[in-house]
């Protein structure tokens, strides 16, 4: 073995054999830092000291089609049904937001059922963050003290697979968090690309190896992504994010990647002084503030995984300056100057001049195309200072002619909206199909939009300002 210098990026992991300033892969400034590493002599394999592998049939039982369910449904939901014996779910969020106390309410769940075997759950937390003390503390204000939980608070990777290797293995594992754990052989300080690398192999190899789901806690950079390199993503079974806002108690948990399940699932909860409550219903708590007949404001019936969910959408066009500002709180910010753009320019309604405030109500994030429309019909309300109807929802995508183009799963929207009270919506033709719901009376109808000047005509501004 000989020691050698590489220069890594903090950001993405890229390794360059000098320093510079600013990172080629991905363009981060200030990111390289100088890491030692051991390298290996090369050596020729030749096919030599290595064993046969064995090749099975795709039509095998997979052993890993139990999932060990933790009572927590909305948790239950985002990982695909359960937890998968040697699963490995990286979860991520903003500091404060709630990650610990999600574990350890989970682990405190997760103690109480019984496993595969008909045997009680045994969950370990080790915390390189915290002390065992500052976790009890947590524990005693959660209301799981009793819980059945092993308890350790610890940093070395080696002492942790030397003690997670020997006698009965744990059910769970949960890891709090990869930034803070270090493997001694390796020369540079914990949080480093390479010991997360390293480290999250190490824990990995072990989860596989001995068949116990483990839970990997990973802070965030400023842009909400997970800090660290992103071979660490592709690592794992599971990425979830925890998302929300500090000025509201929901918390969403997503899920980007998700082998054993479907992604862009997402859980919801709400941040109480005895922890997280699980909201089976989030549509009604998303609407609860709603305040009918105002303009600027509409509700968008979209799908967040698997899941139908209500929203409203607020916007607010005032009077700008010479350089109008553009605000955006929980949509995509270059998906809202598209709008606008499509707007001005197949429409003829002016927002060059404007400022422009769009919100989505309630802290959650919306990352569908089908909240476009529901986006132009909050605008073109906020601009006419006419409200859109109370009892309607808005779904569609929007495309850069102004046609309004067909979004999947409209059933799953009609039927929530249907479900909440509303008694109309206005859709794609595409999605407008007299079959496509059922209701006990014939209260609800839908509206087929097309294209933007119907919507536009709607709120009286085509004669005005049209200009074709």
């Amino acid at each position: 073995m000989k020691k050698t210098s590489q220069f890594v990026c903090q950001n993405c992991g890229a390794v360059s054999h000098r320093w510079s300033g600013k990172c080629e892969a991905c363009g981060s400034w200030n990111t390289i830092i100088e890491e030692e590493t051991q390298q290996a002599l090369p050596q020729s394999t030749g096919g030599k000291g290595g064993r046969q592998i064995t090749f099975s049939s795709l039509d095998g039982v997979p052993e890993t089609s139990f999932r060990l369910k933790s009572g927590i449904s909305e948790l239950d939901r985002v990982c695909g049904g359960g937890l998968i014996a040697g699963s490995v779910l990286l979860i991520g969020g903003d500091p404060g937001i709630g990650k610990s106390t999600l574990l350890l309410q989970l682990t405190a769940a997760l103690s109480k059922v019984a496993n595969q075997n008909g045997a009680p759950v045994r969950c370990v937390y080790i915390s390189g963050e915290e002390s065992v003390d500052q976790v009890r503390l947590r524990a005693s204000r959660l209301g799981v003290a009793k819980s059945n939980v092993e308890l350790a608070s610890a940093m070395n990777v080696r002492d942790i697979v030397a003690t997670l290797d020997t006698g009965d293995a744990p059910d769970v594992v949960i890891i709090d968090s990869i930034q803070t754990m270090f493997i001694d052989t390796i020369e540079s300080a914990p949080g480093t690309v390479s010991q997360v690398r390293a480290c999250g192999n190490e824990l990995i190899r072990l989860a596989k190896r001995r068949g116990f789901a483990i839970f990997l806690v990973g802070h965030v950079t400023k842009d909400g992504s997970l800090a660290g390199p992103r071979v660490l993503e592709h690592m794992v079974d599971a990425v979830l994010y925890f998302e929300g806002d500090r000025g509201h108690h929901f918390r969403i948990l997503r899920s980007v990647k998700n082998r054993f399940g479907a992604t862009d699932e997402i859980g919801v909860f709400e941040m109480t002084e005895k922890g997280l409550v699980e909201v089976p219903n989030p549509s009604a708590l998303f609407l609860a503030e709603r305040r009918g007949n105002i303009s600027g404001s509409c509700v968008y019936s979209g799908i967040e995984g698997s899941r139908p969910l209500l929203v409203e959408i607020q916007a607010l066009v005032a009077p700008g300056g010479a350089s109008p500002r553009r605000s955006v709180v929980g949509w995509d910010s270059s998906r809202l100057n598209m709008v606008l753009a499509v707007l001005e320019a197949r429409c003829g309604i002016p927002f060059s001049g404007k400022d422009v405030f769009l919100n989505v109500a309630g802290g959650i994030k919306i990352t569908e195309p089908a909240a476009d429309l529901a986006v132009a019909a909050a605008l073109l309300s906020s601009t006419s200072n006419i409200p859109v109807p109370a009892d309607a929802v808005i779904f569609g995508e929007i495309g850069l002619s102004g046609e309004v183009r067909a979004v999947p799963q409209p059933d799953l929207r009609l039927k929530e909206a249907h479900k909440m009270g509303f008694t109309r919506a206005f859709a794609p033709p595409k999605n407008v199909n007299k079959k496509s719901i059922k209701t006990d009376d014939n209260l609800f109808k839908t509206t087929e939009i097309g294209h933007l000047k119907t919507l536009v005509g709607m709120f009286g501004l085509q004669e005005n300002n049209s200009n074709g």
